[in-house]
């Protein structure tokens, strides 16, 4: 289980998500013009009354009219979140989702900037299906794209790119959704609402009809699930 930072940490600025710190010398030059590229876009200012996050759209799959509910928030960067894509969210998908049975809603959480990226280029796809497609390969790749060029920004952003352009994206789709700075800081507000909304403290963490659950073995989560339907 991965402990959130207070949200307060996020009244500082997103800027501090498109820092790269200098070139390492796994740095192409154009990997360094593309880092440019996206600590230009962090230092666009928006004023924090301006962000509407009205605009950033619910990502779900499932029944919408179902009797249940289950939301999940969790991050990119979070291993517990990719252990839990690898196993329990299959036979999730399998037993309820696919059969219509709840409305599965995926939050993004956001503890560091690579998990931001990560958020924008699933978002990039626009359809809910796309982004649980891409989702996937997010989480199935963890634990090679958050570790390229052994850490460096400019690596991870350009593996973050490749999964874009993987997923069939273009790249220079991929590229006007990664420096789109007013979108990036509308999605930190966004979840800053929904983590206090729902006082959402660790990942994975699932909201069930409106009651909030820390990470689960799957026959409890399915036993949860079949009480609030009332089953």
């Amino acid at each position: 289980m991965k402990r959130l930072f207070p949200v307060l940490v996020f009244a500082l600025g997103v800027a501090g998500y498109f820092w790269y710190s200098s070139p390492s010398s796994t740095t192409t030059p154009g990997q360094a013009a593309q880092a440019e590229r996206l600590l230009g876009a962090a230092n666009a200012q928006t004023a924090a009354e301006d962000l509407d996050t009205s605009t950033i759209a619910e990502m779900q799959i499932g029944n919408p009219d179902a009797p249940v509910t289950v939301i999940e928030y969790a991050s990119y960067t979070c291993p517990h979140c990719a252990s839990f894509h690898a196993g329990n969210y299959k036979q999730l998908k399998a037993d309820y989702i696919d059969t219509d049975k709840i409305n599965f809603v995926y939050r993004e959480v956001y503890f560091d900037r690579y998990g931001l990226w990560a958020s924008a280029v699933a978002r990039c796809a626009g359809t809910p299906e796309a982004f649980f497609g891409i989702s996937d390969l997010l989480y199935t790749g963890q634990a090679t794209w958050t570790r390229a060029g052994g850490g460096d920004p400019a690596a991870i952003a350009d593996e973050l790119r490749k999964i874009g352009r993987l997923a069939g994206l273009e790249g220079d789709a991929v590229e006007a959704c990664l420096t789109d700075a007013d979108k990036l800081r509308t999605l930190v507000a966004w979840y800053q609402e929904n983590a206090a909304a729902d006082d959402v403290d660790s990942t994975p963490s699932f909201v069930i009809n409106g009651k909030k659950y820390n990470n689960m073995a799957y026959p409890e989560m399915a036993r949860l699930i079949d009480e609030a339907a009332g089953s």
